[in-house]
C-alpha cells in the first residue's frame, strides 16, 4: 500500500496513517531523524492497512523499519498508540511515554473482565442519565458481557517515561518535553528547539524573543520566523477542538479539572511561539499564538453560555443534552452520548472551580447531584 509523505525538511517528515472508519481519516505519524537512526512521534491504529501504511511511509522517507531507535507518544489514544507494540517487535525500538498516560495504560491491561462496565455504568447514574440508557449497558453487564473494551487495553506499555522539561535523549537533535495535559493526563507536545529551515535568520528568527502569545511571523520572502517546530499531537490542531472530557480513572478520589489543564497548557504552548506546528491531524501551520488565542475564546464563549443554563438545576446528563454539539441529541449515537456527558461534566467541573456554578441538592439514596449557576 502507498503512504502520503510530506518532507517537511531538516530531517522531517509525516506520514498519513489511516484511521479505519473515522472522519479524522488519518494519523500524521512523524519521523524524525536522528544520528542513532529514526524516530517515530506516535504509530497509528492498530489496523492492517494502516500498518502496511506505515511500513510503506518509513520506507519513502529512505529508511527501513529496522532503522528505527525509538518510539515517542504524545498521548496513549488508540490512533495514537495503537501500532507501537508491532514497531517495537518489528525494530527493537523503544516506546516513551508520559508516565500519567503509561498509567492509564497499566490499569486498563490490568482490568478484569467487568470492571469497565461496573465503572462506566456508575459514572452515568451519578451523571443522572435515564434508566433507558443504562438499560443496554446494564444488559451487557448482566449477561456477561464486556462492553466496549478500556481504552489502551492491548496497548503496550512503554519502555521509558517522558519527563516534563525533558531535553530528550536523541542525537543530533534538541527535542524538549512539553506536559500539556487536558485531552489526556500525560499528553506531551514536543518542542524541536532547532532553527527552521525556512527561518528568516536575517530578521532574529530563532532567538526565542517573539512574546508569549505573538506566534510565529511570515518572512518578506516566504519564510517563517519563529523559534523551532512544534509537535502537538492532538493538544493543537488548525480546525478542530479536541476532545476534553473527564479523565477516566476508577481509582481516583480528587476531582480533576481537565478543562483548566488544557487552557492551561495551552498558553504554556502560546509562550512557545514556535514557528510552526506539527499537529497529529489535519495539517501543519504557524500562528499558534493565534490559533491558542481562538481556542481560549471558544471555550469562554462555551462556559459563559453553559452558565446560562443553570438557570434552573440541573443534573451533568441534562446539561449535556441541552448544550449545542454538531447534530441534535437525538442523532448522536449511543456511545458517542456517554462521551458527549463526559465533556459536559468536564465543563461543569470548570464552571464550580470558577465559583460560578455550585451544587445545590443530591437526593437521599445516593441519586445524581444537580448544579445551578451562582
Amino acid at each position: 500500500m502507498g503512504a502520503q509523505v510530506i518532507d517537511h525538511k531538516g530531517g522531517v517528515w509525516s506520514i498519513a496513517v489511516p484511521i479505519p472508519d473515522n472522519p479524522l481519516g488519518h494519523t500524521l505519524v512523524h519521523l524524525l531523524e536522528t544520528d542513532r537512526g529514526p524516530v517515530l512521534i506516535d504509530t497509528g491504529w492498530d489496523d492492517p492497512d494502516s500498518w502496511d501504511t506505515l511500513l510503506a511511509g518509513v520506507t519513502a522517507c529512505g529508511f527501513a523499519l529496522t532503522d528505527l531507535h525509538g518510539v515517542l507518544i504524545t498521548h496513549h489514544h488508540p490512533d495514537h498508540h495503537g501500532l507501537s507494540a508491532k514497531v517495537r517487535e518489528a525494530s527493537g525500538a523503544w516506546i516513551a511515554m508520559h508516565a500519567a498516560d503509561t498509567a492509564v495504560v497499566r490499569r486498563t491491561r490490568a482490568a478484569v473482565p467487568g470492571q469497565w462496565l461496573d465503572y462506566l455504568i456508575a459514572k452515568l447514574v451519578a451523571a443522572g442519565a435515564p434508566d433507558e440508557h443504562l438499560a443496554r449497558l446494564r444488559d451487557a453487564r448482566a449477561k456477561g458481557r464486556s462492553g466496549r473494551q478500556p481504552p489502551g487495553r492491548q496497548a503496550a506499555l512503554p519502555d521509558r517515561d517522558i519527563a516534563p522539561g525533558e531535553l530528550l535523549d536523541l542525537p543530533g537533535r534538541r527535542l524538549c518535553a512539553v506536559w500539556t495535559p487536558g485531552h489526556t493526563p500525560g499528553h506531551v507536545c514536543l518542542h524541536l528547539e532547532e532553527e527552521h529551515p525556512g527561518a528568516d535568520t536575517g530578521a532574529g528568527a530563532g532567538t526565542g524573543d517573539g512574546g508569549a502569545g505573538t506566534g510565529p511571523r511570515q518572512g518578506g520572502h516566504g519564510q517563517v520566523r519563529g523559534f523551532g517546530r512544534l509537535f502537538s499531537g492532538d493538544h493543537l490542531l488548525p480546525g478542530i477542538t479536541p476532545h476534553i472530557g473527564l479523565y477516566e480513572d476508577p481509582d481516583e478520589a480528587t476531582a480533576t479539572d481537565p478543562l483548566g489543564d488544557y487552557l492551561d497548557s495551552l498558553e504554556r504552548v502560546a509562550r512557545l511561539a514556535p514557528a510552526e506546528v506539527l499537529p497529529a491531524h489535519q495539517h501543519a501551520f504557524t500562528d499558534a499564538g493565534g490559533r491558542v488565542r481562538e481556542l481560549i475564546a471558544h471555550h469562554e464563549e462555551r462556559l459563559s453560555g453553559l452558565r446560562a443554563l443553570f438557570r434552573e438545576p440541573l443534573t451533568p446528563w441534562e446539561l449535556a443534552v441541552r448544550m449545542e454539539w454538531n447534530r441534535p441529541w437525538e442523532q448522536i449515537p449511543y456511545g458517542s452520548r456517554n462521551i458527549a456527558v463526559s465533556e459536559a461534566e468536564a465543563h461543569l467541573r470548570r464552571l464550580v472551580k470558577l465559583g460560578q456554578v455550585e451544587q445545590v441538592e443530591r437526593p437521599a439514596g445516593g441519586g445524581p447531584a444537580r448544579y445551578q449557576a451562582v
